[in-house]
């Protein structure tokens, strides 16, 4: 009986794959979209991973087992994939308006149309914790706990704020060599760090740091990276100059910001994190054919196609999860893993084990929020399928992603 049922899953499996095969235009780049999958599930899991709310009498507090445990910097080296968001997504765009263009579409109502995708799902992260934020204090919670949760809840949001940004500047940024901005972010840490100017010229490296990705994805619309020999210049060149940073220019070891460290790589963007940036974009370029390998299998196109379909949710509601799987144990006591301090390999295993819970929790709040969503993503657009409409027949099977 079993047999008969698990053989039953893996025939729907494959029927479902199957459907959304078809129904994906045959020229799309579906290296694009694995790419993009990759980077939401890069940052969901780093975010998991390294994010702690310590129970401490009756307050939760947010933590890091990077803090205690630096030998875990490697962590953040695989799973801070923001450089990749924004090489995807300046390829997408530069792509789109060149397409608006051709077909005489005025820039502003395509940056509407893009800036909406962004941004509709948005509305339902601020009511939902609005609604929370008020409903807690209301009940008496203390007012550090609030402050705790809705920052990691809405901590995703400068993301979406710095892309629409470099989103409106494409016009710009597609003509753009990306030598210009790593240029600013040089100069800026320059004065910073070694001129010992104001730390407030960090925030100019918001936007210069994360255009030299969003550059060279324009640069690989523009067809000047097509070979792998662009792929492995920019993988060993920004490996070793990061390395490099970090064992003699006194840059942290870690990619994502710790409590404690006086220099934080990614709050604002730092010259490591850009050279870093740049090393996993050339990874990125480099891996364009063998996934376009992997992905013509029907399953494993399946579970990208569905990941970039809900990348906006995914996104935003990641840290939800989290933070409501963590609410939900307190009414079992401090559990390990979740409201303990990670301090130890102890907690990283029982982390770990928490995993497919947050998943659930995830889950279910794609089931609950998946509708705001239009099919846009932090990368850009997620049309990864076709709707069956009788439009759609006898369309040109051309594929932009727009």
């Amino acid at each position: 009986m079993t047999d008969i049922r698990a053989g039953g899953i893996r025939r729907a499996l494959h029927a479902g794959a199957a459907r959304i095969g078809a129904a994906t235009p045959a020229g799309r780049d579906r290296a694009v979209d694995g790419l993009r999958a990759a980077a939401v599930l890069g940052v969901v899991l780093g975010h998991w991973l390294v994010t702690a709310l310590v129970s401490d009498s009756g307050t939760l507090r947010a933590a890091s087992p990077l803090q205690h445990l630096p030998a875990l910097a490697p962590v953040s080296w695989v799973f801070q994939t923001l450089a990749v968001f924004f090489l995807v997504g300046g390829h997408v765009a530069t792509r789109g308006h060149a397409s608006a263009r051709v077909r005489g579409v005025p820039y502003r109502r395509w940056l509407a149309a893009r800036l909406a995708r962004l941004f509709t799902p948005v509305a339902a992260v601020l009511t939902l914790w609005t609604a929370a934020a008020l409903a807690l204090l209301l009940s008496g919670a203390e007012f550090g706990t609030v402050r705790t949760l809705v920052k990691l809840a809405l901590s995703p949001l400068w993301f979406l704020v710095v892309f629409a940004g470099l989103t409106a500047a494409t016009p710009l940024l597609a003509r753009l060599s990306p030598l210009w901005p790593l240029a600013v972010v040089l100069h800026v840490d320059l004065l910073r760090f070694g001129l010992g100017g104001p730390s407030w010229l960090g925030w100019v490296n918001v936007a210069a740091g994360w255009a030299v990705p969003y550059a060279l994805g324009a640069a690989w619309s523009r067809g000047e990276l097509e070979g792998r020999r662009a792929g492995w210049i920019l993988l060993t060149g920004g490996a070793v100059t990061t390395a490099a940073l970090v064992a003699f220019a006194g840059y942290p070891a870690s990619m994502v910001g710790v409590p404690g460290q006086v220099v934080s790589n990614l709050d604002p963007p730092t010259l490591a994190a850009v050279t870093f940036g740049l090393a996993q974009c050339g990874l990125a370029l480099l891996l364009r054919e063998p996934l376009r390998r992997t992905l013509r299998r029907p399953l494993a196109w399946a579970a990208v196609a569905l990941v970039n379909l809900s990348a906006m949710t995914l996104f935003l509601w990641h840290q939800t999860a989290l933070m409501a799987t963590t609410a939900t144990g307190l009414l079992a006591g401090r559990l390990p893993g979740l409201h303990t301090m990670p301090d130890g390999p102890g907690w990283v295993a029982a982390r770990l084990l928490w995993l497919p819970v947050f998943a659930a929790a995830l889950a279910l709040c794609g089931a609950a929020f998946r509708p705001f969503e239009r099919g846009g993503g932090p990368g850009g657009a997620a049309r990864v399928v076709r709707a069956h409409r009788p439009a759609d027949r006898g369309a040109a099977t051309e594929v932009r992603h727009v």
